[in-house]
C-alpha cells in the first residue's frame, strides 16, 4: 500500500484488530519512507449474484434498491431501524449462501416477503400487492386470509384484521 502522505511504496503493519462487528480488519500502518502512521480497513469483497428478471434481462444486485423497496413497504409502520437492518442483512446472507452467480429475481422477492412477514404484516401485504400485481380487492382479501390462517410468526404484532370472537 502506498503511503497517503509521501506516496512511498512500502509500509509496515504495526497493529491489526477486528472492527465493524468482525466484518472488517483495522490495520495501523507506518510508512517506511516518512515514518507517518495511518489506518486502513480491510473488508471481504463479496460478489452478490446477478438477478434474472421475468423478461430474461440480467441486472446486478443493487442493495440500495432492495433497501428502498423494504422501506417503502414499511413506511409509517412501527418497526425499529435495527430490525430493518437485520432483515436486510439476513437477505444478503441468504443470497450469498446460495453460491450462485445468477438467481431469478423471484427468489429475491420471496426472501423479502419472508422477512417482511416477520417484521410487519401490513408491510408484507403492501409489498405482496405490488410484487404479485394484485388486480382487485379480492386478491388482498385472499392474501389476508392466508396470513390469518398461517401459523403466527416471530414477534407479536397488531392484527391486520380483528379476529372473530368465539361465543
Amino acid at each position: 500500500m502506498h503511503c497517503p502522505f509521501c506516496r512511498h511504496e512500502e509500509t509496515k503493519v504495526i497493529d491489526s484488530r477486528l472492527a465493524g462487528d468482525g466484518l472488517q480488519i483495522r490495520r495501523r500502518r507506518q510508512c517506511l519512507g516518512c515514518d507517518e502512521r495511518f489506518t486502513t480497513f480491510e473488508t471481504a469483497e463479496l460478489v452478490l449474484p446477478r438477478l434474472v428478471k421475468r423478461d430474461d434481462r440480467r441486472e446486478p444486485f443493487d442493495e440500495a434498491k432492495l433497501r428502498a423497496g423494504v422501506m417503502r413497504a414499511l413506511e409509517k409502520r412501527p418497526v425499529a431501524a435495527e430490525d430493518v437492518e437485520a432483515a436486510i442483512s439476513r437477505i444478503l446472507q441468504r443470497l450469498l449462501a446460495t453460491g450462485e452467480r445468477e438467481l431469478p429475481s423471484s427468489f429475491l422477492g420471496q426472501l423479502v416477503m419472508d422477512e417482511l412477514r416477520q417484521l410487519d404484516e401490513v408491510a408484507y401485504v403492501r409489498f405482496a400487492s405490488v410484487y404479485r400485481s394484485f388486480q382487485d380487492i379480492e386478491e388482498f382479501r385472499q392474501e389476508i386470509e392466508r396470513l390469518r390462517d398461517a401459523a403466527p410468526v416471530g414477534r407479536e404484532q397488531m392484527s391486520l384484521l380483528p379476529r372473530e370472537r368465539s361465543k
